[in-house]
């Protein structure tokens, strides 16, 4: 987390904290910059894919070695992350988080959601974990992890859920820092992304309409899925991340969801325009 300063800036003269709907510096009128750790940046497989032969899966850039996709977001008060697949565990190791005041899951597939069972020392420490999803998704979870939803003749060591319903044009709080949903079709199958003050995360996507383009236009720093150069059923390729990040205009862009297929991170990085980034797993920057 960020720490406070008990000094005033020369710059400041009151506190101007708002906690109503930003996370604001206490002395002056400018947003604390949000920390946007990439815990997984590979698509449903991950890099290197079991058994491939594959040069990209070979390779031995740090950068081109890719666990499933995740986020973690710190604001002022506030740990968030968002989705929790397979490699949640090793993702919490490695990256030293200590803390997850709210869990945000973008939709249900596996490499989003498998590792919902590793929350248990957090809740240890922490109590309920609030998790944050559209209802579709807390349905699946509840079936699936049936053992954490339930209230009743629960399994001593079975860790425990608050449920959020996440509903499109209604943004929430987590603590003080407010979060807005942005919706989003993977193929057919409904899928959130959210906006963090001037932070916007979204993977898994295909197609997006106007309304909730209009939501992240002209944000800091966009993250967006992109698979690979050729065409997908029900992801970005690059040609058409790049026309929505065009349309969208950030000051910069991370590309994120990335299969072995699209090649080398620095052989990728190459092709892209200065203000778009390939990102890489524990890449860590500020918004």
């Amino acid at each position: 987390m960020f720490s406070d300063s008990l000094t005033s800036p020369v710059c400041c003269k009151v506190n101007h904290f708002e906690k109503k709907y930003h996370i604001y510096c206490y002395f002056c009128k400018k947003k604390k910059a949000l920390k946007i750790y990439f815990l997984g940046t590979g698509t449903s497989q991950g890099i290197p894919v079991i058994g491939s032969k594959h040069s990209v899966c070979l390779s031995s850039d740090s950068k081109d070695k890719r666990l499933r996709v995740s986020v973690w977001i710190e604001t002022e008060e506030a740990s968030i992350v968002i989705d929790c697949g397979p490699d949640f565990r090793q993702q919490m190791l490695t990256s030293k988080c200590e803390r997850i005041d709210a869990l945000l899951f973008t939709h249900e597939h596996a490499d989003h959601t498998a590792g919902l069972d590793d929350i248990r020392p957090f809740y240890f420490q922490q109590g309920d974990i609030e998790v944050y999803a559209h209802q579709r998704v807390l349905k699946n979870l509840s079936k699936r992890f049936d053992y954490i939803f339930e209230n009743e003749n629960k399994y001593p060591g079975a860790p425990s859920v608050s449920s959020n319903e996440v509903v499109n044009s209604q943004s929430f709080f987590v603590k003080n820092t407010e979060v807005i949903p942005i919706d989003a079709l993977h193929g057919n199958l409904q899928v959130f992304g959210y906006r963090i003050q001037d932070f916007v995360y979204l993977t898994d996507v295909k197609t997006i309409n106007q309304t909730e383009i209009d939501k992240i236009k002209n944000c800091k720093t966009l993250v967006i899925n992109c698979l690979r150069e050729e065409p997908h059923a029900t992801h970005f390729n690059l040609e058409e991340a790049l026309h929505f990040i065009s349309l969208v205009q950030p000051k910069e862009t991370y590309l994120t969801h990335i299969s072995h297929v699209f090649g080398f991170h620095e052989e990728i990085q190459q092709k892209l325009p200065k203000n778009v980034f390939v990102a890489y797993d524990n890449l860590i920057i500020n918004s």
